[in-house]
């Protein structure tokens, strides 16, 4: 969170950003999966029930995703730089950034969280987690739909050249 926040001191002038009836479609998923992924096992009832055993290997499988996964997403972060929002924008003289893990995926940051939540629910291993899983993927997948649109209206020939080259979120494939 410290790296977004000071990292958000230096981004460039809003040009354009979502409204907040938006912005609300993809924040309240995001803070649903937080609070699954971290309320108390006690407090979630039948949600708490196991889907993996109680293994350490699983346990440290889930503390290996989550921690290259959030690895990916702070490079990618600085690698965007002065382009970046935490929320859908676009930035005055917005660059399109095709370098760095960007030339891997389109949505890196994306890829990267969804890495480190998809990690914390292997380390959690229950309902709850599988459900934050499936709350998070659902805001990404908004946002990114967002984003798609205004990068093509942006960038035009380039940005559909980029997306015809570059998967969206898992390299290589998708």
């Amino acid at each position: 969170m410290a790296v977004w926040f000071f990292a958000a001191l230096n981004a460039k002038k809003t040009v354009r950003h979502e409204d907040a009836l938006s912005r609300l479609g993809n924040t309240l998923p995001i803070l649903v999966g937080a609070i699954l992924l971290s309320a108390h096992p006690a407090w979630l009832g039948p949600f708490q029930v196991r889907l993996l055993p109680n293994d350490v290997t699983i346990s440290v499988a889930g503390a290996v995703l989550t921690f290259i996964g959030l690895v990916f997403a702070v490079w990618a972060r600085f690698h965007i730089g002065r382009n970046w929002s935490g929320v859908i924008t676009l930035k005055q003289d917005h660059v399109l950034i095709r370098s760095g893990p960007y030339a891997l995926v389109r949505h890196p940051i994306y890829t990267g969280l969804m890495l480190g939540i998809i990690g914390s629910a292997v380390a959690r291993r229950d309902i709850a987690a599988a459900l934050a899983v499936a709350a998070v993927l659902y805001a990404v997948l908004r946002r990114m739909t967002i984003e798609e649109s205004w990068m093509s209206d942006s960038f035009g020939r380039d940005y559909a050249d980029y997306k015809a080259r570059t998967p969206a979120l898992i390299p290589f494939l998708l």
